[in-house]
């Protein structure tokens, strides 16, 4: 078996000039560099893992299903081990079901829909939101947001965006995407304005507004050690679908 690095952070293992395995890595918007293999055999996973890794710059990540034990030993033998869990979440977009229909924003803030919020407000509040995050937890701890974007442009699709505004700007947002299934993506709001029930008002919208296109249920996932955001979408009855295990080396 040959491992030949076909471009640049991308490799092959060969078997007769037939690709039995891939890897390859790529740095996330938030800067963290992920890898991935993809090969049918262990024996083909460890011998890319040993071409690759040592040609790449540490701190490497990767994200596995919880269930694929097979894999995560894989990357375990690779020198890998667990940062962090996220459970996936099925929230259900009903009013009926969310308990959420009766949810509007405290007095003085209006809920501004997709495809209508002002683009230099979104990234204003996105940066503001951000260097918050940064100031304290810092952002290394958030998910990594696996979307494309723009160098230094966090915001890829504004039409993807709601917002909660007052006349000061915007408080807090909401993003969600629809590929296959509807996804909420990220769900934010400034230090200063929470407990205020933005918080709950920005994805009483989202949901409201996917239930009313035809949308039964929505995708979410939450970090394991971020309580307020379990509480929230349980309460919004939703049921946990899986999880995922991020893993670093």
């Amino acid at each position: 078996m040959a491992i030949t690095r076909v471009a640049d952070r991308h490799w092959h293992a060969l078997d007769d000039d037939l690709v039995v395995g891939r890897g390859y890595a790529e740095h996330r918007p938030d800067g963290r560099l992920y890898v991935s293999i993809d090969a049918w055999r262990e024996a083909t996973f460890d011998r890319l893992a040993e071409a690759m890794l040592p040609e790449l710059p540490a701190p490497l990540h990767t994200v596995v299903d919880e269930g694929d034990v097979d894999l995560i030993a894989c990357w375990e033998r690779a020198g890998f081990t667990v940062r962090r869990r996220e459970w996936e979440y099925r929230v259900p977009t009903d009013p009926a079901r969310t308990g959420l229909g009766d949810v509007r924003p405290p007095s003085g803030v209006t809920i501004v829909p997709a495809g209508q919020a002002d683009e230099d407000l979104l990234r204003a509040v996105d940066r503001a939101i951000r260097e918050e995050v940064e100031a304290s937890v810092g952002w290394h701890s958030m998910p990594a947001e696996v979307i494309a974007r723009p160098e230094d442009d966090t915001i890829v699709d504004p039409a993807k965006y709601a917002a909660a505004a007052s006349a000061d700007g915007y408080l807090g947002l909401i993003r969600v995407v629809t590929v296959n299934r509807p996804r909420i993506g990220l769900l934010a709001v400034r230090a200063a304005e929470r407990r205020r029930g933005i918080g709950r008002a920005l994805p009483a919208h989202a949901l409201g507004t996917l239930h009313q296109a035809g949308h039964a249920e929505a995708w979410a996932e939450v970090q394991e050690q971020n309580h307020p955001a379990a509480t929230l979408v349980k309460g919004a009855g939703a049921h946990p679908a899986g999880s995922n295990l991020e893993l670093v080396r």
